[in-house]
């Protein structure tokens, strides 16, 4: 088996979109990818839009020989969307490529309005029905009934979590769970991965009470401890208090415990993260953000000759 990682928080996006081969197979889980619109009242930085485009390259790579395709919920970081804004990924740039591979989605009846919309746009773009795939397996990948996604009862919904079995080993991707409830908890270790990808604990939010911090650390090491590999990312690399946080897990436990990055051999890019420290470095050019919606900008082209300078950056604190 073999697992890529193409877009989390951890390599500059928000997202969770992984490969996994398998098989003979090629499947393609949560094909999307976003940005925070604003945050600190600030559009995402010229450097976090060249991270977006990169990895929207490697989805569209990824989607043009893939047999699978999992949808595990509707949020705008996880699927082509057919409204997307300027730093999503659409739907018109990927429609041909989902012709082919076959899918398998989660349900639309304990979603919000919005995600319940999103999933018919984008079954009737593609021209074709999306089956429900929640606690459904065909041997090789099985998926969970309805997830809470966070915690129980709020306002998100469900998600759906997918396991891959190869010749023993078994992965599990298991989308923003935020280990913030158990009943995903006990579904994974049911499963018995020897690798599992989770969306981590949302730190930055204020939201997030200090017995919920609490409780996520301790379904976290509870994880930890009986599998090989523990994957963190998605909702907890959005702050360098969250880095902290996945750092001091890591300490607590014998097993390996990393971010997307660390699991990829890839630098650490918290670009979510240091959003105000990018403004400050490079600052950017007056109606920068309205030619790059027009199409006028080649963001890739114009910052290549900056990475020296991106890698240095994204290490300071």
């Amino acid at each position: 088996m073999q697992i890529e990682i193409l877009g989390a928080e951890s390599l500059g996006v928000r997202g969770l979109c992984t490969v996994v081969l398998a098989r003979g197979r090629k499947i393609v889980i949560d094909p999307g990818v976003a940005l925070g619109f604003r945050r600190h009242g600030l559009l995402p930085h010229p450097v976090q839009v060249a991270a977006s485009e990169r990895t929207k390259r490697l989805i569209e790579k990824a989607l043009e020989d893939a047999t699978d395709i999992v949808i595990s919920h509707y949020h705008g970081d996880h699927i082509p969307l057919v409204d997307a804004n300027p730093y999503q990924l659409s739907i018109k740039q990927v429609v041909k490529l989902c012709q082919r591979p076959h899918f398998w989605a989660k349900g639309t009846k304990d979603i919000s309005y919005n995600q319940a919309h999103r999933a018919k746009a984008l079954a009737e773009s593609l021209g074709r029905i999306m089956p429900v795939a929640e606690g459904t397996s065909d041997g090789l990948l099985t998926f969970s009934p309805p997830i809470p996604h966070g915690k129980r009862g709020g306002r998100n919904g469900n998600v759906m979590m997918t396991r891959v079995e190869e010749d023993g080993e078994v992965f599990v991707h298991a989308s923003d769970i935020q280990m913030l409830n158990d009943t995903a908890i006990r579904q994974i270790l049911a499963w018995q991965p020897n690798i599992v990808l989770a969306s981590g604990p949302p730190i930055y939010l204020p939201s997030l009470t200090l017995k919920e911090q609490e409780e996520a650390l301790c379904r976290t090491l509870c994880l930890a401890k009986r599998v090989d590999t523990l994957i963190l990312d998605h909702h907890l690399m959005r702050s360098k208090k969250g880095e902290q946080w996945l750092d001091y897990v890591s300490s607590l436990t014998g097993h390996k415990v990393v971010c997307a990055a660390d699991f990829m051999g890839l630098h650490r890019n918290l670009l979510e993260a240091e959003r105000i420290l990018w403004y400050k470095k490079l600052p950017v050019p007056e109606c920068w953000h309205e030619a790059y919606a027009r199409g006028e900008i080649d963001v890739i082209s114009e910052w290549s000759d900056k990475s020296e300078l991106i890698n240095n950056l994204s290490t300071e604190t």
